[in-house]
């Protein structure tokens, strides 16, 4: 079983990796700290430090008291050598929800550039609730992106996160053409891991069209459901439920759904579609469905700003 010191440990060994004499990019860090409000039962974006080009305008009150942050990135994009680290605190009883104000477009990698990667570090308190549901990750042709997302739950904790991996600009024909994208996770409870993901898509070493991998399939989307505390048995009712709905989301060929358990305190959804316009609407049913039975209360899809 992977510790948490070795977790910790690796990671400070891959953020100083940086190849020698690789072109410098930009390092930058967003730290959000998120505070529940008892009097008024709302949750403040109570502190925030910001590096350009990551940026948090300001924090909306939406359903429930719960405070909504849109992530800018205002370069537009990410390039190579780029090193953005996302600092998240949820204070116990508080509840977030972050999403972007669009697409994470990750641009070609010049040869002479470190890979782009992106850090995200995630604390959430005693019964606090961290809702993470950004737009896709688009990996332009040449692109190498590496995200690395660590995510800590205390005790009656909640985390509903998802991810969407795009196979590149579609409308352009570029599919399957950047050079490398790696994404590892780890979500630990009560300071023992219950998910570690480690994947790596090299389309040009190893072909994603194989039925060993992707087979027709191109949109890959991957979401996490969590809350600390919750007896076995009730997440094996939320798989059953969720696995219901999303039935109708599904079509051999077309669209995937596949939902399981974890090793406690959660479930994993993963998703394999043809055509990314196929993702959302399923993950937002999901979504509303697991809040439902968890917190019993509907999901608020967030209102997006340019």
């Amino acid at each position: 079983m992977t510790t948490t010191a070795a977790i910790a440990k690796h990671t400070d060994c891959e953020q100083n990796s940086t190849a020698v004499g690789a072109r410098a990019g930009v390092r930058a860090t967003l730290r959000l700290e998120f505070a529940g409000d008892a009097a008024t039962n709302h949750t403040r974006l109570t502190a925030s430090l910001q590096e350009p080009p990551l940026r948090v305008v300001r924090a909306f009150a939406i359903e429930n008291g719960t405070a909504l942050a849109h992530l800018h990135n205002v370069s537009g994009g990410l390039l190579g050598g780029d090193h953005l680290t996302l600092n998240v605190t949820a204070a116990a009883n508080s509840r977030a929800q972050i999403t972007t104000t669009g697409a994470t477009r990750v641009y070609r990698t010049r040869e002479d550039a470190a890979a782009t990667h992106v850090v995200n570090k995630i604390d959430v308190g005693d019964n606090a609730l961290l809702e993470w549901v950004p737009d896709a990750v688009i990996p332009f042709a040449g692109a190498r992106f590496v995200q690395r997302t660590m995510i800590h739950l205390a005790e009656g904790a909640g985390i509903f996160w998802w991810e969407v991996l795009a196979p590149g600009r579609e409308a352009r024909g570029e599919i399957f053409e950047y050079a490398s994208v790696e994404l590892r996770t780890d979500i630990l409870a009560l300071g023992r891991p219950i998910i570690v993901e480690r994947a790596r898509l090299e389309p040009k070493r190893s072909e994603l069209s194989s039925v060993a991998r992707l087979g027709s399939y191109r949109t890959w989307a991957t979401f996490y459901i969590c809350r600390v505390g919750l007896a076995p048995s009730a997440w094996l009712d939320l798989e059953q439920e969720v696995r219901e709905v999303s039935m109708p989301f599904a079509a051999p060929g077309e669209t995937l759904w596949g939902i399981s358990t974890v090793a406690a305190h959660g479930l994993m959804v993963r998703c394999l579609a043809r055509q990314g316009r196929n993702v959302l609407p399923g993950l937002q049913a999901i979504w509303n469905a697991a809040k439902l039975l968890l917190y019993g209360e509907s999901a608020a899809p967030p209102r997006k700003v340019n």
